[in-house]
């Protein structure tokens, strides 16, 4: 990760489309990056494309950036997961925009409490795996719900879908998780039996 000055001297480099610069600054922030890509898709592909776009975006805009915080290297993470988020809310709009969602079963799965232990031992990863394994519908709610704390009124109006339809994408992709977390929790206790 860059210091606050080389953040600062890269910032100024790739505003002036210093290919050196930009290439730090892509190669400083991959990681990061990709890991907010990743949530929104469940092909390495898709969350590729979504970062390229990104980056562009970035490079295209970096001279409008003005730190919020003192905190330069903060600041230049939160405007990056923005433009991130918006660009996989643009990925989603035009690759499932005419797409059916699959309708999921409706059964809420209820988990005795020694089951629920099993849960413990699931991984970062492989919960984002199992958010990977939802439709881009569901996925792209849960997480603009979820982690981003958009309201359903803010997910409505960047999908172009209805409240309603927010609220009833979030319930299924939360059941439907739930579902995926049975399934794993039922393979770990016939590995530990």
């Amino acid at each position: 990760m860059l210091t606050a000055d080389e953040l600062n001297l890269q910032i100024k480099g790739c505003a002036l489309n210093q290919r050196e610069s930009q290439k730090k600054l892509y190669n400083s922030f991959y990681g990061y990056a990709m890991s907010i890509c990743d949530r929104y898709t469940s092909r390495e592909e898709d969350a590729s494309e979504i970062l390229n776009d990104g980056f562009l975006k970035i490079f295209k805009e970096i001279h409008h950036f003005k730190p919020v915080y003192s905190d330069v290297v903060s600041s230049f993470k939160g405007w990056l997961r923005k433009i991130m988020v918006y660009t996989a809310i643009d990925h989603f709009r035009k690759n499932n925009k005419h797409k059916n969602v699959i309708e999921l079963e409706t059964a809420i799965v209820r988990l005795p409490v020694e089951v629920e232990i099993a849960f413990n031992k699931i991984s970062y990863d492989e919960i984002i795996r199992f958010i990977q394994d939802l439709s881009p519908a569901y996925r792209t709610v849960l997480n603009l719900f979820i982690v981003e704390g958009s309201s359903h009124e803010e997910i409505a109006g960047q999908l172009g879908i209805s409240i309603g339809t927010s609220k009833s994408n979030l319930a299924k992709a939360r059941k439907q998780l739930q579902k995926i977390l049975f399934h794993q929790n039922k393979i770990l206790i016939a590995k530990n039996a």
